[in-house]
């Protein structure tokens, strides 16, 4: 019991003095030991690294979830330990309501043909983005808040305590400036030469905690090549997605009823757009076919004035008298008349003909 209570009052002794020695540190009135720059260096470099850390994890989990609601549940499921709710995402919404609303309409119809295709590729895109996000949570923000949760406490642990044993350390060279008799300057000297000791010492533990965090930011790279490769696979099937979206659709009558007959005379259309990206960094886009490739065969069709057998790549269903209804792998004849859209070439197959969209094609030797 007695052990006890000289404890208690040595703690607070030691408590009390480093309060006095911090308010008079505060006040001007006492000095305080510096530590070497190269420490501060490290503690500087250390809390950045934990500010920018936090704020691209904070910005990183708005990019793939922008709904804060949703991330805050997710928060809370995670410290939780149980897993979130599967959830349909916006693409998968879409393209649930295109389907839905094509399959109303109609697959027989252009337009109802063409709401179906758009529904599947949006739920394709929804896949693509839900690989995304869980790739980018393991590889990319788990690394980042292991180092928050885990190294950068401890270094907050350790520099705390670091600052404890400097109030010792200050504390004790006050004392002995103090200290008149020399009973008394023999004690206060072997507390300092003891609370120095203690002071180095944590001061080469923090050192070397604070210069792992070089460590951490390789490690940390490692993660930033993870996450950038994610989402180049992201956005490439993405783009391969819509390049082969865009292929089905080939080009749309800007008008038409619902029995697919064209309400505007002269077949008038909507060419969708081809985007320019480079081949070197995404994937070609279906069957070892380049683009160049197809566009300099049809091109060259149209220098000829020749015609050229084409497979069908997929089904189309004719908006208006003047366009072929095609179906898909069948071969017909196609030729290029003069002043025609170059969207679009004459096919032939048997006693029929019409103009039919080069998307939908691809030219045989």
């Amino acid at each position: 019991m007695d052990f006890n209570v000289k404890r208690l009052a040595a703690d607070a002794g030691t408590f009390l003095s480093r309060a006095v020695q911090f308010t008079e540190e505060k006040l001007g009135q006492a000095e305080k030991t510096e530590l070497d720059a190269h420490l501060e260096n490290l503690l500087v470099r250390a809390e950045t690294t934990k500010q920018w850390t936090e704020r691209i994890m904070k910005q990183t989990e708005i990019l793939l979830q922008p709904n804060p609601n949703l991330r805050l549940e997710e928060f809370v499921y995670e410290k939780l330990e149980k897993k979130a709710p599967t959830r349909v995402n916006n693409h998968e919404l879409l393209g649930q309501s295109m389907i839905e609303s094509g399959n109303e309409f109609g697959p027989g119809t252009a337009y109802g043909n063409a709401l179906t295709k758009c529904g599947e590729t949006e739920k394709q895109l929804g896949g693509a983005e839900r690989e995304l996000i869980h790739s980018a949570a393991i590889n990319f923000l788990t690394p980042f808040r292991n180092f928050l949760e885990g190294d950068f406490k401890t270094i907050l642990k350790e520099r705390k305590l670091l600052q404890v044993k400097r109030l010792d350390l200050d504390a004790a060279k006050t004392r002995l400036k103090k200290a008149r008799m020399s009973d008394a300057r023999a004690v206060a000297e072997q507390e300092l030469r003891m609370t120095q000791s203690e002071f180095d010492r944590q001061a080469e533990i923090t050192r070397l905690l604070l210069e792992g965090v070089s460590s951490t930011h390789a490690h940390q790279l490692r993660c930033l090549n993870d996450f950038v490769e994610a989402q180049t696979t992201y956005y490439a099937q993405c783009y391969q997605y819509m390049v082969d979206l865009q292929k089905q659709l080939g080009s749309f009558p800007s008008s038409f009823s619902n029995n697919n007959q064209s309400s505007v005379s002269g077949g008038a259309s909507i060419s969708v757009p081809t985007i320019p990206v480079s081949s070197a960094s995404l994937p070609s886009v279906s069957g070892g076919h380049g683009s160049s490739a197809v566009s300099g065969g049809f091109n060259e069709l149209r220098s000829s004035n020749g015609s050229r057998k084409a497979r069908v790549l997929y089904d189309y269903d004719a908006a208006s008298s003047s366009e072929l209804s095609l179906l898909a792998d069948e071969v017909i004849t196609v030729s290029s008349v003069p002043g025609m859209d170059s969207d679009w070439l004459m096919g032939e197959r048997g006693s029929q003909k019409g103009k039919v969209p080069i998307t939908y094609l691809e030219l045989l030797n």
